[in-house]
């Protein structure tokens, strides 16, 4: 009885561990979303078109380039995830 109950222990604490780590994944795409456009659209703004003078056209350009990193990353992170699960690594 006792064996049983260590395994269930390591069990549940694998289980555990892998939840924190896909938690801490989750919340590094959020980031990494809002940090992307943050990026593409202050470089856009007060660096190409201030010294430029073609705003709204390279604030517009490079926010979306910014958006589209975002979900380039986040599509990368859930390729990773399904390759795992396809592999069986945890």
């Amino acid at each position: 009885m006792p064996e049983a109950r260590k395994k269930k222990t390591k069990e549940e604490k694998q289980k555990r561990g892998d939840f924190i780590r896909l938690a801490g994944m989750a919340s590094t795409v959020g980031i990494n979303m809002v940090m992307s456009t943050c990026v593409g659209f202050a470089l856009g703004y007060w660096v190409l078109d201030k010294y430029l003078g073609t705003a709204p056209w390279f604030t517009i350009l490079m926010t979306a380039l910014g958006i589209f990193a975002g979900f380039k990353y986040l599509f990368k992170i859930a390729k990773n995830a399904e390759e795992r699960d396809e592999n069986g690594d945890t």
